[in-house]
């Protein structure tokens, strides 16, 4: 069971970082770490713990998913209105060209 906790202490941390990242708009950074997140997830999904684990264990494992989960509201506070802002200068830019376009006679 020890294993079980350090593999969700493993993906909190990351995730941790992940909102660290995402609060400060190190975007290149968030990828890398939504990356390793990714890998944690898969690695725990592959082990897949059958053993009912003991109260103290399934209390911190609780409390472990709750932190995560927090963790990626909180990724998501951030980076929704980052990607709203990017399609908006996506949209703009993408309007420009078909205004220039337009009126250059390409």
């Amino acid at each position: 069971m020890d294993q079980v906790i350090e593999s969700y202490e493993s993906l909190a941390s990351i995730m941790g970082k992940m909102r660290e990242a995402a609060a400060q708009g190190e975007w290149d950074r968030l990828v890398e770490l939504e990356k390793q997140c990714g890998l944690r997830v898969e690695a725990m999904k592959a082990r897949n713990e059958a053993a009912a684990p003991d109260e103290n264990t399934r209390l911190r494992k609780v409390a472990l998913i709750r932190k995560i989960l927090a963790d990626d509201a909180e990724i998501r506070n951030y980076t929704e209105p980052w990607m709203a802002q990017l399609q908006r200068i996506l949209r703009s830019a993408g309007q420009e060209r078909r205004l220039q376009r337009a009126y250059s006679g390409e």
